[in-house]
Formats: C-alpha cells, structure tokens, sequence
C-alpha cells in the first residue's frame, strides 16, 4: 500500500526544517537581510550581457553579480516546505542564482520528484506532464518573489550524451525537433518570468575527440536545438551559460556559438587543491569576441578531495579556506561572478536516501557551513566600488605572484581608484605597484573575507611601490587600495548605485 504523498517525510520536515524555522537561523546581517527584503518587493530585471562584454547586468542597467549555489537536485528531492527553506535561507545569505535541474542526474526521468510527479508520460518528452512543469514554475516563482534568479537547465547532460550517466538518452541527433520542442514548450511557461537564467550541459562535453576504441562524437547540434527552442518559446534571446565536465570551459568548444551568453567552466574537485582556475578564467577573458566567464563548480565545502577512482578518508575534505582561494581568484582573475556549492546541499543528502560519494553531513546543517555564509562578503566587497569598471590587473603586484595555495590575483578599476589583492595566506609580503593606479594618495584596508569586516591598514601611502604584509592570522585576506579623493566608505559595506 502506498503512503499518501509526503506522510513519510513529515517527521523529517518537523525534526529539522520546522525547527530551523522557529529558531530563526542565522544569515549574514540584519541590514543585508533588510536591503534584501527591499529587493523582493521589486520586480526583477532580466539579465542581459553589459555593453562591455564581461559582465552581467540587469536590462535595466543595473549591475549584476552572479553568486550562484548548486541545487541540482532541488526539483526532484525536496518537498514544498524544504524547498521553500532552502530558498529562503539562501536568500538571506545574500545569494542571487539557484542552479538546478528540470531532468535530474538520478534518474529524473523514471523516478517521482517527492510530490510524485514524473516529467513525461511514458518517458516521452513530446509528451510533458503539466502538473510537474506547474511545480517547477512554482520554484521560480518563490525564488522572485525573494529576489533570487533560478539558472535553469532543461536536462542534464546524460539525457542527450553518451559517455556516462542513467540517461536515458532522450535527446539525439536523430530527433533535433524532439529536443527543439521540448524546450520551446519549458520557456513558454517561464517566459512571464525574468529571473529565470538558463544552462545546458549538465557536466558533459559538447563533443569528444576519438580515443583509442572510442570514435568522435558531437552532441552541439542537440544543443542548438535546445538553445533554438528556448529563444522560440521565450519570444525573445535567453541568456545562456554551459556546463562542461570538470577542468574545462565550454570556450574550447562553444565560443563562437550565436546562442552562447556566457562561458560556463568547472574547475571542479578531483584536480588537488588550488587548481589554477586563474589561468582558465584569464584565458576566456582574452578571446574575442568577449563574453563573460564564471566557474559554475569549484572545489564544493566539504567535497572528498580528490574521490576518484577512490577516496582515502585520511586526506580529508575541501574545507571553508578551500572555497575561498578558488572563488575570490576567480572573480578577481575577471569573473562575472562565481557559483558556490555545498557537496550535501547539492544532492539534498538525508536520510530519506543513501548519500552520494561520502557526503559528510546533511543538507539542512549544510547550509550553514563557514563559507556558505562567507560568500556574501565577496559580493559584497565587488559592490561596494565601482562594478562596471572593473578589470583583472596582475601587474598590480611587483615580482612573482606566486602558486599553487600561495597564489596572489589582482583586480581594479579602469580609473585606477581603487584595486583589490586577494592574499591566499597570513603573514605574506608582497610588494605592490601603485604607479597601476591613478591617484597620489591612497588609503589602505585589509578586509576580512571571513566577517566581511575590514580594518584600516596604513596611514595614507604615497610611494609608487609599497610592501604589504598581510595579518598574521587569518589564514587569508584581501588588501583595498583606495583612492582617498574619492572617499569610498569602507570596502564591503555600501553598495554602490
């Protein structure tokens, strides 16, 4: 006999998400909570690429930065109530992008979501079942109405590729308007929406070489088609980003695609600690023509480092300092923003189903971990100066900018008023080129990406070349150079119009 839907999951729901509820559990401050209230009851503009080509902005011309979290089992794994916390816990923690899945990795063809909802009759995708579709509007919906955006992909990449995966494989090259129809039949029911962003991929390659045995194969024409179904059932061009497999960047193979918004890359987590992703988002920032870049999948907090073929508990997991290495280099390295992910929270691990490659906790204490609530402070501190103007700018620092876990990366603006230099480690010297900048008198801060608090760091400095020592606590730090003639408040703490 079967349960009536949701009675086995009350009690989970009662134990920890009611709980959590009336507790009141934290976010980042009671201002940020505020001024994102304030946000909500505003309709939200559609995202758009800025005129410069390396940011993203509202259509309304107001800035945009991309702080994403990985939620891709969202849709299929939670109920009503678990989604609804989850959104609004992230919300509170200053997150602008959700990424999730309309056709889930774990089998979201063939299994029920929890309200027992499957998304085709007879797992034929010209044939949606609107009831589930409904539910997915209904997520977006929520996500608005807390001044979220919801990044979309239609299906992950093992419905439609073949190297790995369930599957099954819905979306071939032999059936093109199948793929097409699908997704003009998904946009039209968001197309009432503006926070909705979109991703194809689902961590798959558009093509692969031949290999040994393996013959070459090219899934981009079933990716047009999706692309070309979205604009369809949108009425209007979406903004697009591509999710390749880890160590990669969908510029290798997407870069000059009409419908390619965004290069989307995953720096991942089976390449080691500190995986140059730097030098990945250097690189798409100087093709042309220019698009934007983000790392839509960084070591997540607490991932199993390097899991694969097989994981040896004693060299642990990616931790908080892991996260923030890889994100702050990345933004200031010319990302358009950064996607963080918890390796509990993306897969919504609980006791309802076994847990996926050594999840360490479950997703509702997962939420609260120390860099999913440092994450803010990043956007933050991008906000808080001019954002439009900003550029990567490694010749900031004099010398060596180091490697690996001891890596430096530098950003300013165009006009040279202020720069950011992210230091990787306490009690690290480096030398830095204020000759970069354009003014003759500058103010120092060492913000703390920890508490999104920063201390002033020197009287004003007027030499071209200054050592810098970052606190000897810590680990890490970003040092602010400001130009006192512009009287910026402290980094982190005023948004900029």
């Amino acid at each position: 006999m079967q349960p009536e839907p949701g009675s086995s999951r009350r009690s989970f729901l009662k134990t920890r998400v009611g709980a959590a509820f009336a507790a009141g559990t934290p976010s980042v401050t009671q201002s940020q909570v505020t001024a994102a209230a304030a946000t909500c009851n505003r309709p939200l503009p559609r995202i758009t690429v800025h005129a410069d080509g390396h940011l993203l902005c509202g259509d309304d011309g107001s800035p945009f930065f991309w702080l994403g979290d990985t939620a891709w089992q969202l849709i299929q794994e939670t109920t009503r109530d678990e989604c609804s916390y989850y959104l609004h816990t992230r919300a509170r923690q200053g997150f602008t992008v959700i990424q999730t899945v309309v056709l889930a990795e774990f089998d979201g063809v063939k299994q029920t979501t929890t309200e027992r909802l499957l998304p085709f009759a007879d797992q034929d995708p010209s044939r949606p079942n609107d009831p589930f579709f409904d539910r997915v509007v209904e997520i977006v919906e929520e996500a608005g109405r807390l001044g979220l955006y919801v990044a979309l992909l239609p299906t992950w990449g093992d419905k439609l590729t073949a190297p790995w995966g369930a599957g099954p494989r819905l979306f071939r090259t032999d059936n093109l308007d199948v793929a097409q129809g699908y997704a003009r039949y998904l946009a039209n029911k968001l197309k009432a929406h503006f926070n909705v962003l979109w991703i194809l991929g689902g961590d798959r390659p558009p093509r692969t070489e031949a290999e040994d045995t393996k013959p070459a194969q090219d899934w981009t024409p079933i990716w047009r088609a999706l692309a070309d179904g979205l604009n369809e059932g949108l009425g209007s061009r979406p903004t697009i980003v591509y999710h390749p497999s880890g160590g990669s960047s969908s510029s290798r193979w997407l870069h000059n695609e009409p419908w390619l918004s965004v290069n989307g890359m995953q720096s991942g987590h089976g390449g080691g600690h500190d995986v140059p992703v730097w030098d990945m988002i250097s690189h798409d920032y100087a093709l042309s023509p220019p698009k934007p870049t983000v790392d839509l999948e960084p070591n997540y907090e607490d991932h199993p480092y390097n899991p694969w073929p097989q994981w040896d508990p004693a060299i642990g997991y990616f931790r908080d300092h892991d996260v923030r290495k890889q994100v702050y280099r990345s933004v200031f390295a010319g990302g358009c923003g950064v996607t963080y992910g918890h390796h509990a929270v993306w897969q919504f691990a609980n006791r309802r189903h076994p847990v996926e490659n050594h999840a360490d906790r479950d997703w509702i204490d997962a939420l609260y971990r120390p860099a999913a609530r440092q994450m803010a402070f990043l956007r933050f501190l991008i906000e808080s100066r001019p954002f439009f103007a900003r550029i990567p700018d490694q010749s900031l620092i004099a010398g060596d900018p180091g490697r690996g876990g001891l890596h430096l990366q530098a950003t300013r603006d165009r006009d040279g008023s202020y720069a950011f230099i992210y230091f990787p480690m306490m009690d690290l010297p480096v030398t830095i080129d204020l000759s970069r900048l354009r003014a003759t008198h500058f103010r120092a801060w060492w913000y703390d990406p920890r508490t999104g608090v920063a201390t002033p760091g020197s009287p004003p400095l007027t030499a071209e070349r200054t050592e810098f020592r970052s606190p000897p606590y810590g680990p890490d730090w970003v040092l602010v150079i400001d130009d006192i003639s512009r009287n910026y408040a402290p980094p982190g703490l005023t948004r900029l119009a």
